[in-house]
């Protein structure tokens, strides 16, 4: 990302106990045109909001000493904290994946991807935060528009009724897989196999996939119903998958 793009550039916090991790990656985002203010453990990033300080997103690990990713993110959403924040970390297991985005994270990174994948992430959330401009119709260009809901496939946003849904990009690309074959049944298998890969093997059992669909699914039906509590319109099929049923 150039400076020239915006003229204050994001600001990241950037929380990890590895000290050659943090100064490396550091570096690599002051290089892209980043703010970094970088901490060694929970208590100190805490500090820093605490004390008036801000960010446009957290990088946050997960294993530290004294107080792990999970309770640095716990203590900044009961602070009334809303910054967006991804967790970079060795963990894979789908178990942390869901605690943290359970938690209130908007995306969960393995630390082995490479620096373009985390650089993407970050452009999509800042770009996120802008508003978009009006547009009629509905399908036109990157946005779809299917009754209440809108879709920003350029970054990856949605929102219902005019209000921002804060969907993860898995989320929205649940949301969006859905939408785009609105009245047709998607099954579990399909959607598992967008998020990860076909044949990729998750849960316990031939169909140990479907658990973790139906969380995803749990959350997203939530986050909607929070902005609009009538909010009905994805529908389970028993045994088989879900069904965006338009609006």
């Amino acid at each position: 990302m150039s400076t020239s793009e915006t003229a204050i550039p994001p600001h990241i916090v950037l929380v990890d106990d590895d000290d050659l991790f943090r100064e490396s990656l550091g570096l690599n985002l002051v290089d892209e045109g980043y703010e970094v203010s970088s901490f060694a453990g929970g208590a100190p990033a805490l500090e820093h909001f605490s004390a008036g300080g801000h960010a446009d997103v957290v990088l946050l690990d997960w294993r530290m000493p004294g107080m792990n990713g999970l309770e640095v993110l716990r203590s900044l959403r009961r602070a009334g904290n809303t910054t967006p924040v991804i967790f970079l970390t060795v963990l894979s297991e789908d178990i942390y994946e869901e605690a943290a985005l359970e938690g209130g994270a908007v995306d969960f990174i393995d630390k082995s991807r490479r620096l373009s994948i985390l650089l993407k992430r970050l452009r999509l959330i800042a770009e996120g935060a802008r508003p978009a401009p009006e547009s009629e119709g509905r399908q036109s260009g990157n946005i779809l528009h299917l009754g209440r809901l809108e879709l920003r496939f350029d970054i990856a946003r949605a929102s219902w009724a005019g209000t921002l849904i804060a969907l993860t990009l898995t989320e929205f690309k649940i949301v969006a897989l859905l939408a785009l074959r609105t009245g047709e049944p998607v099954s579990y298998r399909e959607i598992y196999d967008l998020l990860h890969g076909k044949g990729f093997v998750a849960g316990y059992g031939d169909e140990g996939y479907r658990a973790n669909v139906r969380t995803f699914i749990k959350r997203i039906r939530t986050k909607f119903r929070a902005v609009d509590p009538e909010f009905e319109y994805i529908r389970t099929y028993a045994g088989f998958g879900y069904q965006w049923t338009g609006d």
